[in-house]
């Protein structure tokens, strides 16, 4: 249990804390299937591989927020809990990206962009904080990391069933994959500069 009979939390290892952690734990399991699902050249050789890495990047994605949800909903925030969800999040980002770096799918231009602006919005956020502030995620970020989950779980989807045959399917999904990844960097973009015009009283205060 993590509180007391009097309420209290007593422990960081909240029902949230717990999935955070376990999220963490299979992203290289997902980077393993994905990885073993095809070969030097680029071919898909093990469609359980394939649709393995598909399903549980799509699990993954669907706990990105459930974690903090379950967190504020019984009122067990913990500074664990702050500290460790961001890294599951952006670690579950970082890792499609760089196997479909690694594939020719996306381009390092796209994996640097969205990078840049994860490390400049932590430091923003370290800023804000050490000056006892809060910069609150806005709609445009929420959007930009939306558009991105779907975007990444779009690429496995179309491999997955390129894998076992359904190939009329894989074109389009992997066009529109690519076509939603382009749109999650402009967004990137967008909502990066946003977030330091936001906080440019904090940054640039004297």
């Amino acid at each position: 249990m993590a509180r007391n009979e009097q309420g209290e939390l007593t422990s960081i290892w909240t029902p949230a804390n717990v999935i955070t952690c376990v999220r963490i734990v299979f992203i290289p399991i997902f980077m393993l299937l994905a990885a073993q699902a095809r070969d030097a050249a680029g071919a898909i050789v093990s469609p359980a591989y394939s649709i393995g890495a598909c399903v549980l990047y799509i699990l993954l994605s669907l706990t990105d927020k459930l974690d903090g949800s379950l967190a504020r909903s019984r009122n067990e925030i913990t500074d664990f809990g702050k500290f460790l969800d961001p890294i599951a999040d952006k670690l579950l980002v970082v890792s499609a990206l760089l196997l479909l770096l690694d594939e020719g799918y996306v381009s390092i231009w796209v994996v640097f962009i969205i990078l840049l602006r994860e490390f400049l919005v932590s430091a923003l956020r370290m800023v804000a904080s050490a000056a006892g502030e809060v910069i609150a995620a806005d709609a445009l970020g929420k959007l930009k990391t939306a558009v991105t989950m779907v975007s990444l779980c779009g690429f496995y989807v179309a491999f997955a069933l390129e894998s076992v045959g359904v190939t009329p399917f894989t074109g389009w999904i992997l066009n529109l994959s690519q076509v939603l990844i382009v749109v999650a960097v402009v967004l990137t973009v967008v909502s990066g500069i946003q977030y330091i015009w936001n906080a440019r009283k904090i940054v640039f205060r004297v």
